[in-house]
Parts: structure tokens; sequence; C-alpha cells
């Protein structure tokens, strides 16, 4: 999105190619930007725009959707925002308010918070801004991609506290590497302020993911002995959280230059407050199904509104695996014990599939249905599995 921001060429090196991603690429495309894959890298021609042919379809992505409503702003004339069954279910209302707080003329679903979304382009007045922060902190994501580009800059200001703040951290960092410069603190009373400025093209480097390295990192520490390789150690991802919860559910963790090493371990149970790494709480339910005693997760209730409930979803699975479940409003409790082989419905969610696989491999013979849904953001999930010793058969093959 970046550098479709910038005028002139970027580059992206070892892009991740998924569902999700591809979402992106196409709506890009449709109003304008050039985008070609050469190599492990993307080139993208930025900074003309033009009114798409028809709508602009997100898929299942709900960062394609939030980023490209506030970016519509920008491109003249009329753009129409739609999704797949998912994502049409998840929240668009509070930054669809937050752009008209700013001049900006759109409208979203009469039926409810999601898509589609209309937004009419080309009158981003800007100034001060408020939106709640413990909803999604892709709104204010959203609002900051946007702001170099209106005429009295804009000031993001959070209501409510912010949750998943190292997400807001991330887009500030990537603002900075395409010359976008952003003062102040979100959860301070003046905000984030972002003046009038032009993104600059650049190379960037994409990170490896901490989302889907923790899979592996938990398969280690409930299966044997795994290596993850190209990870930042200093990066600002808050799933690299990880690392803090499988020491303290006592694994083996071993930290090298860019790698992680994780040995089998007896794990014990935890308690931890998800707030700033709310994906990470499939990972941490199959870790703590297999610790001895009760882990207690906090600052869960957006889960309910990602991809699945994942609350529910969690819960449902591992009790078919014999694990004991209680839930509360904000608070998962998972007592430990030792899980055996089911059928699991991961309700088309790429990391409840991936949860359960990893925890598969502790309990047995376990069936994922809908497996194919990992290709959301990490298609090559279940062949990873199988290269490092899983025992995986997709559709019977």
């Amino acid at each position: 999105m970046c550098a479709a921001l910038a005028r002139g060429k970027s580059e992206i090196a070892c892009p991740l190619d998924s569902d999700d991603t591809r979402a992106s690429l196409a709506v890009l495309r449709m109003v304008g930007i050039q985008v070609r894959r050469r190599g492990d890298s993307w080139q993208v021609t930025g900074g003309q725009f033009h009114q798409p042919s028809g709508d602009l379809f997100c898929g299942e992505s709900a960062a394609t959707l939030r980023f490209m409503t506030a970016m519509s702003s920008l491109i003249p004339g009329s753009c129409r925002l739609v999704a797949g069954p998912g994502l049409s279910k998840r929240p668009i209302k509070p930054l669809v308010q937050a752009l008209r707080q700013l001049g900006v003329n759109c409208s979203c679903s009469e039926r409810g918070e999601g898509p589609p979304v209309v937004v009419n382009g080309g009158a981003l007045r800007g100034g001060v801004v408020e939106l709640p922060g413990d909803i999604s902190s892709q709104f204010i994501s959203a609002l900051l991609l946007i702001a170099p580009f209106a005429g009295e800059g804009i000031r993001v200001r959070v209501s409510t506290p912010l949750e998943s703040k190292p997400f807001v951290l991330m887009t500030l960092d990537c603002l900075r590497e395409f010359g976008v410069n952003v003062e102040g603190q979100a959860e301070h009373s003046g905000g984030l302020s972002v003046s009038k400025q032009a993104y600059k093209p650049i190379k960037y480097q994409v990170e490896g993911d901490w989302s889907s390295a923790s899979y592996f990192l938990a398969l280690g520490a409930l299966c044997g002995h795994i290596e993850v390789e190209n990870l930042n150690l200093e990066s600002l991802q808050g799933d690299k959280m990880i690392l803090v919860f499988l020491t303290d559910m006592g694994a083996s963790v071993a930290l090298h230059k860019n790698s992680v090493e994780v040995r089998k371990s007896k794990l014990k149970a935890i308690k931890a407050d998800l707030s700033d790494c709310i994906d990470l709480l499939p990972t941490m339910a199959v870790l703590a199904a297999g610790a001895d005693g009760a882990s207690e997760f906090t600052g869960i209730d957006r889960a309910r509104i990602k991809e699945s409930n994942r609350v529910a979803a969690l819960g449902e699975g591992l009790r078919r695996m014999g694990i004991k479940v209680t839930e509360e409003k904000n608070r998962l409790t998972i007592f430990g014990g030792k899980p055996k082989g089911s059928v699991i419905d991961v309700r088309d969610d790429h990391r409840i599939a991936m949860a359960f696989g990893i925890l598969g491999s502790v309990a047995g013979e376990t069936v994922i249905n809908d497996a194919g849904c990992v290709s959301k953001t990490f298609p090559q999930f279940w062949d990873a599995m199988k290269g490092v010793g899983g025992k995986v058969r997709i559709d019977g093959r």
C-alpha cells in the first residue's frame, strides 16, 4: 500500500504470496497501480490512481478492505468495495465514520457494520479524527496511510484503550521507511499527527513472519527439536511475544542471530494478556492443552470478530480432543491434559487450522476440515509440516 502511494517505482523484496496479498494486488491494479513480479520481489509503480471499472473485491483480507477503504478517498470518482462472506460480517463502520469526520463522502452496509463500502474520493479535508482503539488497529493504520495527502494534515486520536499496539508501531515504521514523518504517540491525548508530505519510492525488505513462525515454535515445544530461520529478533511484530510465553511455560528456547531453536519440554500453565498479540491465541491455546495445570488468557474478546469466533472455535475443538475449557467474556481458561485425536471443524479460519494441525501432531489421528483455508496467509503450511517430519495426508493423499 505504501509503494502504491509513492510516485515512482518501489521494490518489495521477499513478499508473502498468499490469498490476502493477492487480494491487495488485485484491487491496486484495478485502480491503476502497476505490479510486476520479478524473481523473489514485486516491483510496484505507484502514485497514479484512476477510478476502477468495477467493484473492488477484497476477498477475505481485512487489511485489504480497511486500507483500501481509506485509500479510495484519494481516488477520483466512486469506489465500491465488496468482500467474501466471512469478511462481510466483520466491522468497517468505525473507519467509515472516521473518514466522514475528515470530509470524505462514504457509507457502508445499512444491514450491519461491514461491507459493501462506497467511497466518493477527492474530498479528504483532514483535521482531527477520533475513533476506538479496541476494535481493530487496522482502522488507525488505514488513516495513517492517507494522512500525508490531507490538505490540513490529520491528527488521529483513540477514544478507547489501544489494543494490538505493535501493529500501529509497525505501520509507523513502514511509513518512516517510505519517507513519511509521524509525530506523537497513539496512546497520548495529543494522538498521532501527520502533516502534508510525499511518500518516496524505496526498496523494502519484508521480515519473516512471527505469526506463522509461532506454530512451528509451538510444535518444537510439544513434539521435538525445531529451528525456525529468517526471524528478526529486534522485530516490532507483536507476535514475537511467543518467545516470552514459551520461556514462561518452561520450554527450552535458544536464540541465534536470525533463528530460534525450541526443544520438547515439560510445559507448565501460564497466565497471559493477549491484548497486543491477539493472533497468538490459537497457538497459545494448543500449548496450554499440552501443559500441566490451568492456563488463563485475557484480552481475548476481539478474537470473536476475526475470520471466525476464535474463542468459540478453540473451545469446541479442544473439548472434542478431551481438553476442559471454560470461557468468559474476556478470559479463556484451558486445563492441560492429554489431547486425543478427533475431527476438528476449523470454521474456514486459517489460524484455527494451523493450531489444531500442531495439536494433532501430539494427539495422533486428527482430521482438519477445510484444511486448505491456510492459503489465506501460509499456503505452504502443510508442506512445511511434512518437511519437519509431520505425517500429513490431504484428502487421502
